[in-house]
């Protein structure tokens, strides 16, 4: 076993498997902590370094192109110190931290791990259900279906849409980019029939618009990554199709007792929006479309 404990968590190798647990300190950024705990197949690992620093290093595992869900989700966006496959090493552990890496090296050789893309997910990503509460609602996916419930301070158009349920067998991609504190992120469920959209973040019933604490934002990639992980993996012909293991749920359908006066007040508050101006001719037609096909 070759092991290295520090503030900033511990990696693990025991020939199989390269195991990383998040550290507690107040230092660890929340969505390390919040991920947990990363098993890391050798087969997924494409190569390991440590990179010297002024005063101190940094082991850094990089992983196999198409391996892990996460970072298909987050596409490299991920903060440096929130990034899983980082650790920051003291610099009196510096000699410990080479033995480790040194160790995954010779286990890479000696079973011929291969370098290029993985043509399927070798990591699960994070467990389901899972919920996050986000500047600009709360999203939540049980692993049919993703749910989005409106903030108060969301815009009005998208609270006259009520909450927004989307099934696996109708989307085709995740997009997510971070909150960095100085511009907005956003995640963004893209459907079939919204693939070609052009609705900006903070008015697309779609997606989230990520504007308030960076540190909470940042949780929503944990949805971003368990969606991801149960679409078909990009390596496949199959991303616009539905996967003979993940069949088509049925779709949310309101009591029929609901179902017509809900529809009539959501038409007439996006009338109103129209009206008043928040909504073009093109975005009232499109988020019309998204309620009418919700009901």
């Amino acid at each position: 076993m070759a092991e290295i404990i520090q503030r900033d968590g511990t990696w693990a190798f025991d020939g199989d498997t390269v195991r990383i647990t998040p550290g507690l300190h107040r230092s660890v950024p929340l969505f390390r902590q919040t991920y947990g705990e990363i098993a890391v197949p050798l087969e997924a690992v494409s190569s390991v370094v440590l990179e010297p620093e002024r005063r101190r290093g940094r082991l850094r595992l990089r992983l196999r192109e198409g391996a892990d869900p996460l970072l298909q989700a987050t596409g490299g966006r991920l903060p440096d110190a929130a990034d899983p496959y980082r650790l920051t090493v003291d610099a009196d552990r510096t000699g410990v931290a080479e033995y480790v890496a040194e160790e995954i090296r010779r286990a890479l050789l000696l079973d011929r791990i291969p370098k290029e893309p993985a043509k399927a997910y070798l990591l699960p990503g994070p467990p389901v259900p899972v919920s996050v509460r986000s500047s600009d609602g709360t999203v939540s996916f049980d692993g049919t279906r993703v749910r989005i419930d409106w903030a108060e301070t969301s815009e009005r158009v998208k609270r006259a849409t009520g909450p927004r349920i989307i099934t696996m067998g109708d989307l085709v991609q995740v997009e997510w980019l971070p909150n960095s504190g100085h511009e907005d992120g956003l995640l963004r469920f893209v459907t079939r029939e919204t693939v070609f959209s052009k609705l900006p973040p903070e008015k697309d019933p779609y997606a989230l618009d990520l504007w308030g604490s960076a540190r909470r934002d940042l949780l929503t990639a944990l949805v971003a990554t368990a969606v991801t992980a149960r679409l078909p993996h990009p390596s496949t012909d199959a991303g616009h199709e539905t996967s003979a293991h993940h069949p088509l749920p049925a779709p949310a359908v309101p009591p029929a007792s609901e179902h017509h006066d809900v529809l009539l007040r959501r038409l007439r508050e996006l009338g109103q929006l129209h009206r008043d101006g928040v909504l073009t001719d093109e975005e009232f037609a499109m988020t019309k479309a998204v309620v009418l096909r919700g009901f």
